[in-house]
């Protein structure tokens, strides 16, 4: 019989990271595209560091950074992990996003005497929706498909830190393999449905309106 807390923890621990990251990554991205400090782009790489860092790497320094605060091996640890290696796949979008826009589009906001966060939430955001979604979706597949770093930190504890991607290698060990084909399958189903609807999105939002 398959064990379903596996998949709930990891759905919550996505969800709650891709909240979290939202609150995050929009004002960073915002600062990045827009600032004209010469060291933004070296805060680009760190942010993009976790996409070609091998797993092992970054889970050993985030086990030594969380190892003082006693958070090791708890769903807190979890979701301080999952900030860090998904990083990446919600600011990146998000910063091509605002990159992308016609600098008059800002410009026009702030003539009309729009502050800073009303220009951003009014005016930007809704003109980089298909990033935004982006962001969203690679972001929740990212932490629902993360292996080597979410072993380091949680521990794989049955109820606490076990998430579907371990529950898929245990299964395998134990020569499991219905249980390990039903988390498989449920994963791949998800991670194939988010992605054509980004993908379906984002060629609505690309196609020329045919009044301009």
């Amino acid at each position: 019989m398959t064990d379903w807390q596996p998949l709930w923890l990891s759905f919550r621990l996505a969800f709650i990271t891709t909240v979290l990251l939202l609150v995050i990554s929009i004002p960073l991205a915002y600062w990045l595209a827009y600032s004209r400090w010469r060291g933004r782009a070296v805060i680009e790489a760190l942010i993009s560091l976790p996409m070609v860092l091998p797993p092992t790497v970054l889970g050993f320094y985030l086990l030594i950074a969380l190892s003082p605060s006693h958070l090791v091996f708890t769903f807190t640890g979890l979701v301080i992990a999952s900030l860090f290696y998904s990083l990446p796949f919600m600011v990146n979008p998000l910063l091509s996003g605002f990159k992308s826009l016609p600098p008059a589009l800002r410009e026009a906001s702030y003539t009309l005497g729009k502050s800073g966060s009303t220009t951003l939430i009014k005016v930007l955001l809704p003109n980089i929706r298909p990033s935004l979604l982006t962001g969203i979706v690679l972001s929740f597949a990212h932490t629902i498909g993360e292996f080597g770093v979410v072993l380091m930190i949680g521990g794989n504890i049955p109820g606490r830190t076990r998430l579907a991607s371990l529950a898929i290698y245990d299964e395998l060990e134990s020569m499991n393999y219905a249980a390990a084909s039903t988390y498989a399958l449920i994963l791949f189903t998800f991670s194939f449905s988010v992605l054509l609807i980004v993908h379906l999105v984002n060629h609505h939002f690309s196609k020329p309106d045919p009044l301009s």
